[in-house]
């Protein structure tokens, strides 16, 4: 079976480190821009109709790792086993991962042709786009579904309080041009913890990269204090 990427996803997650651990969970902006083959306006026409979409995906980084019958997901504090198939886990017999987004703007551009602006995307910056499909709420949509082990509290209810100084912000803002939406969508990030469960270490310092911000901080208590936040270009 012959698949190969239609197009790629543009975004800030440069590294796999941060990625929130599902789709919509953090308002990400990101762009989808498809391969040259693929960059007919008429192919999306319609699009702007709907309001979300899935996207089908490659974890392009696991490639070759070997997959197992059972994981250790993160959030259970990587000491338990599930089968892979009752979890999420990129450790898969086929690397295909399923993400929701929301649409935000479908447009047309004069060099990449279509290009589909999204929110809430959990891709990493580069990722490989298979196929692209509409959310229909009538068949997608089951208020009755249950969420087995991932809806328990301890890992559902998992957040962060985020303490960021008022002087790096205003760093940050002035010396980076960040804008105030672009970090408050990184505080978001952060609350989310996005240290693998097993780690809880008061004083160990963690990196991040978000886009081209280098950023490091501590846990302890439930609350993430940002250490510094830096610019990676130089």
């Amino acid at each position: 079976m012959e698949v190969k990427p239609i197009a790629y996803i543009h975004n800030d997650f440069v590294s796999k480190f941060g990625i929130p651990r599902q789709s919509l969970l953090v308002g990400v902006t990101s762009r989808i821009v498809f391969e040259e083959e693929y960059r007919f306006p008429e192919a999306v026409r319609g699009l702007e109709g709907y309001s979300h979409l899935w996207i089908l995906w490659e974890f392009s980084e696991n490639k070759k790792c070997t997959w197992h019958p059972t994981v250790r997901p993160p959030r259970l504090g990587g000491n338990e086993r599930m089968g892979v198939f009752a979890t999420r886990s990129p450790f898969r017999p086929n690397s295909i991962g399923l993400s929701c987004v929301e649409i935000l703007s479908v447009t047309v551009d004069s060099e990449v042709g279509p290009v589909i602006t999204v929110k809430g995307a959990d891709l990493m910056n580069g990722t490989p786009i298979l196929d692209l499909k509409p959310y229909l709420p009538y068949a997608d949509t089951h208020p009755e579904a249950t969420g087995g082990f991932a809806e328990q509290d301890a890992v559902k209810n998992r957040r962060l309080r985020v303490e960021i100084s008022e002087a790096c912000s205003k760093e940050i803002q002035e010396k980076f041009g960040q804008s105030t939406e672009k970090l408050e969508t990184l505080k978001e990030i952060l609350a989310q913890d996005p240290r693998p469960a097993y780690q809880d270490d008061p004083d160990r310092v963690y990196g991040m990269k978000y886009g081209e911000l280098e950023v490091k901080f501590q846990v302890k208590d439930g609350i993430l204090r940002v250490i510094s936040m830096e610019d990676r270009r130089f």
